[in-house]
């Protein structure tokens, strides 16, 4: 069978399952015109990147870089830029002995025999990625212009009252409106944004991803566009389209690029229109593994040891999007065993764990997380987890939990770890039930990773090292530290993915004694200094040291800086 290499490659790289390769086998025999790549990647089972990489694995192919695709065109005009179009190749370069080009399938006998003929030299093929190869052909023979321009160029739009439903539904439904969220969200996949902004204003439709916690723009839809582009969004997300005044909530599954993804969707009235915020959550990059996220050394060996507790309560806390609710998942897995059942009250529920019974609450119905917990307590459950403590209602609901043997596990917003404490009492539970039941409370930020591809060394100077006090991270030698640069590998940013710093305060009989007299956060914090605890800043310190993130990144999520 054609193409062996390539799909033990991909099925190797857990990229294709069997049940997916006898669905693409299945399609293949009814279509002629598209070889098994292209399928591929139509039928959203690989990423353009997959197949590339596996064509490099199993082929030994070369992979050319955008920056390679040459402005002009290479090839002869006896080769028609229609068969181009159609197979997905460019010319690089050409010379007397032969003519190398670009192919997102460059082991086609037919497309590459057909081109040898047509040129009457040897072809020598190297792989490319099918939309950086179109793009490419838009440039050398096109008018050079953007994938979201050309979509533009379809659509023809009237001025929509907001009381013509019917027609904005049309409008939703039609190709160009649908192509352009399409367009959006495969951008957020490529560059594994974790959120899409559409955020509408008077002249403009602004569209922005958060790529590793920044933000971004990127090319969007005309204004003219603005109703039928959120209306396909609120579609797509079972949203009531007729409802513009209030704030909902809905998700969203596709399968897009070979990844199967669950978008959770948020529309809120602005002056201009809906402003809608996407978030992306992405089963296969989620690491739920407590080294991957930045937990390491006595840090990890603590919270390890709270986590083997039977009962009582871990609260992790830090502001929005810090990577609270990855950390408790990854929590979650830990404890997740034959031997316990584990109820989870969630709003809303971002990852569906196998074996763990999870609640989404609805306050419109009632259903909020006291409710939700009272009944839970009746299930019998070994390890109860709560989305947020957000009243007293529920913290005491959660400590009684506690006290009857329970493994609590729950989030708060508070700045550090100490702060959680303070947090509880404001709510106005007693600080003898908060010493009794509360084991430990972990506090984190996110800050981005350095790229292993260009990131470059540097000898930090004496007089920093002496300012932050950096000796304490690496006791002899020169301390190197590095700074971020850019390449192809991480999208020109200098960084490429994020981890956590983490502060953690186990409760330990000292810090219950100033609890119980009323102390404030500041001294608890120092205590746990003195006890060993590293602060948030410290351990941002710490991985600057190590080499994988900057000191500009730690001073960016930190309070001390």
């Amino acid at each position: 069978m054609a193409y062996e290499s390539l799909l033990h490659t991909l099925q190797t790289k857990g990229k294709l399952s069997a049940s997916e390769l006898k669905k693409v086998e299945r399609v293949k025999k009814g279509s002629i015109a598209e070889s098994l790549p292209q399928l591929l990647v139509k039928l959203g089972l690989c990423s353009e990147l997959d197949v590339a990489d596996a064509f490099v694995e199993a082929g030994h192919f070369e992979k050319v870089q955008p920056d390679n695709y040459p402005l002009e065109p290479q090839l002869p005009a006896s080769v028609s830029l229609r068969f181009l179009k159609q197979y997905h190749i460019i010319g690089l370069h050409q010379d007397d002995s032969a003519v190398t080009v670009a192919m997102m399938d460059p082991e086609d006998p037919f497309v590459v025999g057909s081109l040898g003929l047509a040129i009457g030299k040897p072809i020598i093929a190297k792989v490319g990625l099918l939309s950086e190869i179109d793009t490419a052909l838009e440039v050398q023979y096109g008018e050079g212009r953007s994938q979201m321009d050309k979509i533009v160029d379809g659509l023809t739009m009237d001025d929509i009252g907001e009381e013509d439903l019917e027609h904005l539904k049309d409008l939703a439904s039609e190709a160009p409106v649908i192509k352009m969220v399409n367009l959006i969200m495969q951008r957020a996949i490529e560059t594994k944004a974790s959120d899409i902004h559409i955020e509408p204003f008077e002249q403009s439709l602004k569209v922005r991803l958060r790529v590793d916690g920044v933000l971004q723009e990127i090319d969007a839809p005309p204004v003219k566009s603005t109703a039928a582009v959120i209306s396909r969004i609120k579609i797509m997300a079972k949203l009531n389209i007729a409802e513009r005044r209030l704030p909902q909530d809905g998700r969203i599954k596709v399968q897009m690029l070979g990844k199967e993804l669950d978008l959770r969707v948020s529309s809120i009235p602005t002056m201009y229109g809906e402003s809608v915020v996407i978030r992306l959550l992405d089963k296969e990059n989620t690491v739920l593994d407590f080294r991957a996220l930045g937990f390491a050394g006595i840090h990890l060996e603590r919270f390890l040891d709270v986590l083997a507790l039977p009962h009582g309560i871990i609260l992790i806390t830090g502001p929005t999007g810090s990577g609270k609710s990855t950390t408790m998942y990854a929590a979650l897995k830990q404890l997740n065993t034959s031997a316990r059942k584990i109820i989870t009250v969630e709003d809303p529920v971002e990852y569906q764990m196998e074996g763990i019974n999870q609640i989404q609450a609805k306050p419109q119905i009632g259903l909020t997380f006291a409710v939700a917990l009272r009944s839970i307590v009746r299930q019998d459950p070994d390890v109860i987890m709560i989305g947020e403590m957000r009243d007293l209602e529920t913290a005491r609901i959660a400590v009684q939990s506690a006290l009857t043997g329970h493994l609590v596990l729950s989030t708060l917003h508070t700045n550090d770890a100490a702060g959680g404490v303070t947090r509880l009492l404001d709510m106005g539970l007693e600080e003898y039930l908060l010493t009794s039941t509360v084991n430990g409370i972990l506090a984190q930020r996110l800050v981005r990773k350095l790229c292993g591809a260009c990131k470059v060394p540097y000898v930090a100077d004496a007089q920093l090292v002496e300012d932050l006090r950096l000796r304490r991270f690496a006791a002899e030698g020169e301390i190197v530290l590095y700074k971020p640069v850019g390449c192809l590998a991480c999208n020109n940013m200098g960084y490429r993915g994020r981890m956590a710093i983490i502060e953690f305060l186990p409760m330990t009989d000292p810090v219950r004694k100033l609890i119980m007299a009323h102390e404030e956060a500041g001294a608890i914090q120092k205590l746990a200094v003195a006890e060993g605890m590293q602060t948030l800043y410290e351990n941002g310190l710490d991985k600057v040291v190590q080499g994988v993130t900057t000191l500009e990144e730690v001073m960016r999520v930190t309070s001390e800086a």
